[in-house]
């Protein structure tokens, strides 16, 4: 299929809905910055507030987003609950509400699904342009772990477990997530894999976070996000 030009593209976007979905958890001086940056071709924007402590609901619905709670701790619980909030879209993108993503590229996500070529766009930190210390060295050694066993047991290439990524709807709903903390974008990966989804790459810049990470910037939250992943790999590995 021949490339489109940046006119049908804006087209085709305008032609279709496209959802965001921004797990949160005390992002008060992030989330709005985060949503004035998203394009304004997106038609809805969700935040889930994972309960935060601060002011991060109340200054993510001034910015204009639909704000939803969600009690239980955990990553992809924030983003499920995220998920049966959005009104009906064809697109639904993830990114976090701590100002890492770049989220004004959202459309080299979006378009390679607009065009048929992708079910799902992961942007990815490895082959992008990141700020030093952006990524701590457990973060760079385990997103290389994971995505070489990955590549081992489903033959499936990727780089990154980045969280700035889009799925079409469908794809989506196939995939069944369920997992409701650190596994979330590990069992997306597999499962897209093990269903033969077509899946894409692009290369996604990333900056410091505004703030102290919740599961990077503590010795707990990085050991459980490497168990999580690991179980969740092994787990999937057994099945086959």
């Amino acid at each position: 299929m021949a490339a489109l030009g940046q006119g049908e593209q804006i087209t085709m976007r305008k032609g279709s809905r496209i959802g965001v979905v921004i797990p949160a958890q005390n992002e008060e001086h992030a989330i709005a910055r985060v949503i004035e940056d998203i394009p304004f071709w997106v038609d809805d924007i969700v935040v889930a507030d994972n309960g935060s402590t601060d002011n991060t609901a109340q200054v993510a619905q001034g910015a204009g987003a639909i704000v939803v709670h969600e009690g239980e701790p955990g990553y992809g619980a924030a983003c499920l609950k995220g998920i049966a909030a959005l009104p009906p879209v064809d697109i639904v993108v993830f990114a976090d509400g701590d100002y890492a993503d770049h989220v004004e590229d959202m459309a080299e996500l979006v378009d390679p699904i607009l065009r048929g070529t992708a079910d799902m766009v992961i942007g990815s930190r490895a082959l992008g342009q990141r700020q030093k210390g952006s990524l701590t060295p457990p973060q760079i050694f385990g997103n290389w772990l994971a995505t070489r066993l990955i590549a081992l047991f489903w033959s499936a290439q990727f780089t990154d477990l980045g969280p700035f990524r889009a799925i079409s709807a469908p794809a989506l709903q196939r995939l069944n997530m369920q997992d409701r903390n650190y596994g979330w974008t590990v069992e997306m990966q597999i499962k897209a894999a093990k269903m033969g989804l077509k899946c894409k790459e692009v290369p996604a810049r990333y900056r410091q976070r505004i703030g102290i990470s919740k599961v990077s910037g503590t010795v707990k939250g990085t050991i459980m996000a490497g168990y999580k992943i690991l179980y969740m790999i092994a787990c999937h590995a057994v099945k086959r």
